[in-house]
Order: structure tokens, then sequence, then C-alpha cells
């Protein structure tokens, strides 16, 4: 196709901030996202070890997203992960349907090119496979790909380093609000409850990106995300009342502050406005896994640590379902398109 469906148009008064994100993934000046090098998170040296975690810290605060790089998870699996799930989108539409989520059941897990509702009405230049992928209880095998034949292996594989890299990201910003160490993980659920939900999105190339977006702006509702991508940029971040384009860092992770731990830390952490730009050139694929708290059991507000006479909480008490449902259903001033979708 030459034209894209109007349903893709975003509206009049967003378009001329999207740009060409090959030219602007090249430019220098300006903000540029944080790169937090993990090596010496866990460092005997003292002084190495400290440096390394104020370094996150600092980027949790100033930015709350970062590019992580000697992150721990091996090469080898990582593009494992990446072949995987190109391999399935590579696949025929007959195939890939046989995936297909059924949203008017309440099933989002599996294929599918719309996640729920968004805030502009407009469709998003994507699509995505979405699952549970840890814990292993609460995974369902059944939905997950069976081609490539690597899929269920590498991708369970990859949950559980993540899911080591989340406790000690966590234990660092508990950590930072003065609290210890586990304080954050259990506030959000521990090994238990909380769940690590992995979103493929795929962006075919659009021919005209300058009248589309793949996802539009929004915050991440997680704890935290991580974002793993085929180095096509397209990550956008809302910084200082600007979009700044996320460079491409080989073999690092992308990760965002999410709304949770923002929450918890009564904004210390910031959870920032970001979207995904599409372009005519190259298809780009994202592998985000959401962290999240389970929906009803644990009330989200401000630790009471983080809350004082000068500093009084900056959210109300909800559950994060509640917080979900608040946010879909209620347009910001964030140009009116900080409305985001269920577990992104």
């Amino acid at each position: 196709i030459e034209r894209i469906p109007k349903e893709y148009i975003r509206p009049e008064e967003e378009r001329p901030s999207i740009g060409d994100i090959f030219a602007e993934e090249k430019m220098d000046g300006g903000p540029q996202v944080p790169t937090v090098d993990l090596k010496g998170i866990n460092s005997e040296d003292l002084e190495v070890r400290e440096k390394c975690r104020e370094e996150l810290r600092k980027a949790a605060v100033d930015w709350g997203v970062m590019h992580l790089v000697n992150h721990g998870i091996p090469e080898e699996l990582t593009g494992r992960v990446k072949a995987a799930g190109e391999g399935f989108f590579g696949q025929p539409i007959e195939e890939k349907e046989k995936y297909a989520n059924d949203q008017a059941a309440g099933n989002v897990q599996g294929y599918g090119s719309k996640l729920a509702n968004n805030a502009s009405g407009q469709l998003e230049w994507e699509d995505y496979f979405f699952h549970c992928v840890f814990p292993e209880d609460k995974t369902d095998l059944s939905i997950w790909p069976k081609t490539p034949s690597d899929y269920i292996d590498a991708t369970r594989e990859y949950a559980k380093h993540l899911r080591a890299l989340t406790t000690t990201v966590l234990a660092v910003l508990s950590q930072g609000l003065g609290l210890e160490e586990g304080r954050l993980e259990k506030e959000v659920g521990g090994m238990e409850e909380l769940l690590l939900q992995m979103k493929i999105n795929y962006y075919p190339k659009c021919p005209q990106p300058e009248l589309a977006l793949g996802v539009e702006a929004h915050t991440d509702v997680s704890a935290l995300t991580f974002i793993l991508h085929n180095m096509v940029p397209g990550l956008q971040l809302f910084y200082e009342g600007k979009w700044v384009t996320a460079k491409c860092v080989p073999n690092s992770i992308i990760m965002h502050v999410g709304d949770t731990v923002e929450i918890l830390s009564n904004g210390k952490y910031k959870s920032i406005l970001h979207r995904g730009v599409v372009n005519r050139e190259k298809v780009r694929v994202s592998w985000a896994v959401f962290c999240e708290p389970p929906k009803e059991k644990i009330i989200l507000q401000p630790l009471p640590e983080t809350v004082s006479e000068a500093d009084p909480p900056r959210f109300p008490p909800r559950t994060f379902a509640q917080h979900i449902k608040h946010k879909l259903f209620r347009l910001t001033d964030q140009e009116g398109a900080d409305t985001p979708k269920p577990d992104e």
C-alpha cells in the first residue's frame, strides 16, 4: 500500500512532533537516555559497587529509563529470544492467527493487533504477541508459539534471567529510598506474585510514517519494564518538554521505571511518558517484559517512609487493577495521549 488507512492517522496537532527516526537517532546534541553499566553492581569492592548503584538510582530519578549494559544475560540467549520472536512473525498470517487472542472473551494473551482502547481512538501501526512468562506456574504454554521450535525454551530461560535482574534492580532502588534491600520487591508481590508479561511488538514498514505511531504516548503501569529490540530505532521519551529519541546501544536492555514504583516511591523515581515511532525502510521488533504486581492483593500507595510534611503523598491508594482502570478511562493533560493499555 502507498497510503495508510485513515484509522491509523494521528490527530493533526500531534503530527508535527513525528519526524524521521533514523535522522533523529543519529543526532548527538541535546539530552541522551543514560547508559548504566551493571558490571560492578555486586562487586566486592564497596566503592565500585556503590558507584554503579548510584548511577542506576540517578538514572531512575532523572529519567526513569536507561540502557543497561553488562546486565548478565548472555548475548547468545538474547539472540535466541530475538530469532524465535522474529521467526514467529515471519510466518504466514494463517499460522499466526492460530494463536489469535479473544478480547471479547477477556483473553488478551496471544496474537493480535490492538491490545485495548487507546486515548485517541486511532489504531497503532503494530502487531503483537502477548503472554505471561513468569512465574512458571502462572504461564499457559498451550498458547505459546510451537514454531520456531526454540521459542518456548529460549523465552522461559530469558524470563528466569530477567526475574533475577528484577530482584537486583529493585534492591538498589529500595536502598535509594533508605529502605532495606528486599522492601520494594515485597511491596510488588515478591517471587510468588510479581508477574512477568511479555509483549513482542512487531512494527511493519509504514508508507507514511510521519502520520502514524507504532505505540502512542503512555507511561507503563508496571513496576519495571525491560525491552530488547532488533537495533532499529523507534523509542522516544518525553523529557523536559521534548521528544528525545533513544539511541540503539548494542547488547543493552532498555529498562523503564513503571507507575507502580513511581507510586511506591512517592514520585522520587520517574515513570516517563514514551511512544514508538515507525519508519518506511525497516521492520522494527521489540520484546517488552512488564513486571506487574498482582491486580487486587496489594494496595499501591506511597510507602510511609517516602512521605513527610514537606512531601505529602502524591498518589491516592489504589489496587493495581484500579490504577489501570483509572488510566484507561481518564485522559490526562499530557497532550491527551497519556492513556496506556493494560500491561503496557
